[in-house]
């Protein structure tokens, strides 16, 4: 007889990653917004729940690396604390980096002691305002949402003309 227990799925449903500035509109294949692809974009709202939370999970993945590529969260609880006391929105089951641009987009101009909030920046980057800190994470965001994209999506596959 088993004792373990089946793995618990998230019913919780899953938000469009929608800001609100779309550019895919434009001709963009990667929304320089909420970093999508300009087909997820178009069918988001006929994705099954399986489906977006696919897609959410590679958008803070990239978001998370690349705010942890310039700060490191010294204080998770902290930052959740603060973010709860400031009334920032954020989704819990994102990871503390995550967390921290949410931060960052909702008052980077506000904090004038990171580790009031949880968080420091790495020496590298020390030197940008929180503000240019942000911008600078975001256009990573973008960078890495592109090359994925770039990567995958819009490179046709070399090996397949050999199969044939």
């Amino acid at each position: 007889m088993s004792t373990s227990k089946p793995a618990q799925t998230n019913s919780k449903p899953i938000k469009t990653p929608c800001i609100g500035v779309c550019s895919t509109g434009i001709g963009d294949s990667v929304c320089r917004g909420c970093k999508r692809f300009s087909h997820e974009v178009i069918h988001w709202n006929g994705y099954t729940q399986n489906e977006k939370r696919f897609v959410d999970k590679r958008l803070s993945d990239f978001l998370s690396q690349a705010c942890s590529h310039k700060c490191t969260v010294t204080d998770r609880e902290l930052l959740k604390w603060q973010l709860e006391t400031q009334l920032v929105r954020y989704n819990e089951e994102h990871d503390e980096y995550c967390w921290l641009f949410q931060l960052l987009k909702a008052g980077a101009s506000q904090i004038d002691d990171p580790t009031k909030y949880g968080f420091r920046v790495h020496p590298t980057w020390s030197d940008l305002s929180l503000i240019e800190l942000r911008d600078k994470i975001d256009e990573d965001f973008w960078i890495l949402s592109t090359a994925h994209y770039d990567r995958y999506l819009a490179t046709p596959d070399l090996f397949e003309e050999a199969k044939r």
